[in-house]
């Protein structure tokens, strides 16, 4: 068997991708498909979304303290001028509507 050289980042995911699909691809087409075959081909993109969903967990990097804090103060912003713009239209409207 011959080795390949490790590789890391996009090009890997990439890589491994293209040879899940090769290896899907001719296991699939050898034959008829089976009730075993069709159940596996309905488990195995949930199973292929799961290592996806892991390994692009442990590649992100969580916010250190500072940035957490720059974060919330913005949402908060945004939720407060959503909020006065939310109270102060019906308000508005019928003062000036009435």
């Amino acid at each position: 068997m011959e080795r390949t050289p490790i590789k890391c980042g996009e090009e890997a995911d990439a890589q491994d991708w293209r040879e899940g699909q090769q290896l899907r691809v001719s296991t699939l087409s050898n034959r008829h498909p089976t009730n075993v075959d069709q159940v596996m081909q309905l488990v195995e993109p949930s199973g292929q979304f799961v290592k996806d969903s892991i390994r692009l967990v442990k590649r992100c990097t969580k916010p250190d303290r500072k940035d957490f804090r720059k974060i919330t103060t913005a949402t908060a912003i945004g939720f407060a001028i959503i909020f006065v713009r939310l109270i102060r239209i019906p308000i508005n409207n019928t003062i000036v509507g009435g």
